[in-house]
């Protein structure tokens, strides 16, 4: 066993201070909130590209720049985490699906409230 696989161990093992529970917090803080950000911001957009919506079906002509819209939030968030100092390598799989889902739910909210005309 190598001094480096040694110490990664030793490092796992240790228990986490109170500083640093509270510095994971912060970060996982500024993620949920920079998908929240992004998904208002894609989805007002999407309403503001995509044209004018048909009053009879509520539709846009361009329906389809609302989804790359959606695409491009989600992938344009590990840009914003360098901008941050947040870093996005410790990030697994499961960290970016919350972020994609996060981004599509205040983007679907988002787009769906700035299309509806009329309220009940």
């Amino acid at each position: 066993m190598s001094d480096s696989v040694a110490a990664a161990e030793a490092e796992t093992a240790r228990p986490r201070t109170r500083a640093n529970k509270q510095a994971e917090h912060r970060d996982r803080i500024k993620r949920t909130l920079t998908a929240c950000f992004m998904g208002i911001l894609t989805g007002g957009l999407a309403f503001y590209l995509s044209g004018t919506p048909d009053p009879v079906s509520g539709l846009q002509a361009n329906a389809f720049v609302g989804l790359l819209l959606l695409a491009a939030g989600i992938a344009f968030q590990k840009h914003v985490f360098m901008l941050l100092k947040i870093d996005y390598m410790d990030l697994t799989s499961k960290d970016w699906f919350y972020q994609g889902f996060m981004t599509f739910a205040l983007w679907f909210m988002t787009w769906t409230l700035l299309l509806t005309t009329t309220v009940l």
